[in-house]
């Protein structure tokens, strides 16, 4: 089922918790001497003030957590939430269990004192001496680290914007911190969570894949191959390092296991075979060859994968919930997936490859969130100002011949009706101020193709079609300055446009985009578009798929996650 909102899922925290308290209560009145009296409130709020200091690990987000103690004790009448008569909760053990064994989430368990505090509660069961002020501490503590680790599980640990990753909009506040009261008080920690994570199948599918690589990640010796020659090796021909490459092969589910015996030294064709599933999970040529490419691939450290299913699991918390019509776009993915339904299930999903930007820093595809609102058949292009400067004004003060050849032109005042002007050296002095603009025209050869998805952006990115399909049959896929060109225009078109009063076959939107003037047709309703980044997928097929680090995000990212 699809992820319900995040603040609903708060609000129905709040009414179970609420239930909880009034729980609580009864038992704290039948049983008050078993708990912390009302006259220890200074203690406890001595203890809570000091709860940031007592943990040795301080990621980001533990001083806020502490902050927010006071009212959740308050609530509760000032009782402990994890010892009774003296005795850690079984489940405040398995809360610890859950700090100590948080990287299954994709988190880091030294970041939640997990083994530190176990180490307390121990040292206090064995102190019968110790104090209501040390167990105040150690509680406190414990709920301040648990609330951080439920925040970080359920929005990232960091802000996307300085990772760049302009979600603002769609950022939601952190979990109540109600749901201690919840993990107080429940037997199986993981059940009180798993509706706090995203709710996206994918990210279910990624989590699993974090457990298979960890595992395979404590073995480097596989990714360490023999120097390939300087030759791609084709099938047929010999490296000493085929026992070891399949090997690798092997442990990635690539080539059966039955192959484990081969110590034979030729590429075979079931090698290839398993190549070219490599290749395909890698976003590289499917050529089935050892090339370049390939070997780098083959011999990135599984470390590597676990950190880059890590930073994409981080990415996926920052994420709305996905509605029915929701379009992703998986910039070094190079792939586009629209929603059918609510659910996140491929078969739900209508898939296409896209082309993305150029590397450079002013034509990345930047990573934001928009709403879709019109589909635009035969547009005309407005060239950026960015662009114009860059490329095309050298190009028609020396050249103007050129431009107009592929239907440029220069025109005054805004709208698709502002008249065209003379290629003058007046006119492009003003073209360079601003004062006039660059436009082309309409038609076969148009750079954004015969038709746009307009999402209105401050980044003026859109969806389009293209007039350079052939650039589709490369693997990796950045040759735009940002826009985001996609395969199948037609099939796209045919999904955001089927709620409309018209009824859009296919048929009827090739026709549009072969028509002779500009159509604008408006959305039923606007279609939530995220233009995401991650270099890490898991399919329902089993399959892990990783991809190139194109833009430098995941070395961001990371250098976040590392400063505290």
């Amino acid at each position: 089922m699809a992820d319900p909102d995040k603040a609903v899922r708060g609000a129905h925290w709040r009414v179970h918790c609420q239930l909880m308290r009034t729980a609580w209560l009864i038992i704290f009145l039948m049983g008050a001497g078993s708990r912390l009296a009302l006259a220890d409130v200074n203690t406890l709020d001595a203890a809570i003030a000091k709860a940031d200091s007592v943990l040795t690990a301080r990621p980001r987000g533990h001083r806020v957590a502490c902050n927010a103690l006071n009212e959740v004790y308050k609530q509760r009448d000032y009782a402990l939430l994890w010892s009774h008569l003296r005795v850690p909760t079984p489940q405040a053990l398995a809360v610890v269990q859950t700090l100590r064994t948080a990287d299954a989430y994709g988190l880091h368990p030294g970041d939640y004192d997990g083994e530190a505090i176990a180490r307390r509660f121990q040292a206090l069961e064995s102190n019968s001496n110790a104090t209501e002020t040390e167990w105040a501490e150690v509680d406190a503590a414990l709920a301040c680290t648990t609330l951080s680790f439920v925040s970080h599980l359920h929005a990232g640990r960091v802000d996307p914007r300085p990772a760049g990753f302009d979600l603002a909009a769609i950022i939601t506040s952190a979990v109540p911190a109600d749901i201690l009261e919840e993990l107080a008080t429940h037997p199986d920690p993981s059940a009180v969570l798993a509706p706090i994570e995203p709710q996206f199948v994918h990210y279910r599918l990624l989590k699993e894949a974090l457990a298979r690589y960890r595992v395979l990640a404590q073995d480097p010796s596989l990714t360490t191959l023999p120097p390939r020659p300087p030759a791609t090796l084709s099938q047929g021909q010999i490296y000493a390092g085929m026992p070891a490459l399949r090997r690798l092969l092997i442990a990635l589910s690539d080539l059966p296991a039955s192959s484990v015996a081969s110590a034979e030294l030729t590429l075979d064709a079931e090698t290839v075979t398993a190549l070219k599933r490599f290749q395909s999970l890698h976003a590289l040529d499917t050529d089935g060859k050892l090339g370049k490419n390939t070997f780098a691939a083959l011999t990135v450290p599984l470390a590597h994968r676990v950190r880059q299913i890590e930073l994409t699991l981080e990415r996926w918390r920052w994420l709305p919930r996905l509605d029915a019509g929701t379009i992703i776009v998986n910039i070094p993915q190079f792939r586009l997936f629209a929603l059918r339904s609510s659910n996140d299930h491929e078969a739900d999903m209508l898939r296409m490859d896209v082309i993305v930007g150029k590397e450079y820093p002013h034509t990345q595809t930047p990573v934001f969130a928009a709403d879709l609102k019109q589909v635009i058949f035969r547009p005309y292009w407005n060239v950026p100002y960015s662009i114009l400067q860059r490329e095309l004004l050298p190009e028609l003060r020396e050249n103007p011949r050129h431009l107009i050849a592929q239907h440029f032109e220069i025109v005054r005042g805004d709208g698709d009706d502002a008249a065209p002007v003379a290629i003058t050296p007046e006119n492009l002095n003003a073209l360079a101020a601003g004062t006039l603009r660059l436009r082309q025209r309409p038609g076969a050869n148009n750079a954004l193709g015969l038709i746009m998805f307009m999402l209105p952006n401050p980044y003026n990115v859109y969806l389009h079609s293209t007039p350079t399909p052939q650039l589709f049959r490369r693997a990796r896929r950045t040759f735009s300055h940002g826009c985001i060109r996609v395969s199948d225009p037609v099939a796209l078109a045919e999904q955001v446009l089927r709620d409309t009063s018209e009824a859009w076959t296919a048929e009827k939107i090739r026709s549009a985009m072969d028509g002779k003037s500009t159509l604008k047709v408006p959305l039923a309703k606007p279609v939530q578009v995220l233009i995401l980044y991650g270099t890490a997928v898991a399919t329902e097929d089993g399959a892990v798929r990783f991809f190139e680090d194109i833009y430098g995000y995941d070395r961001q990212l990371e250098g976040l996650l590392d400063v505290k």
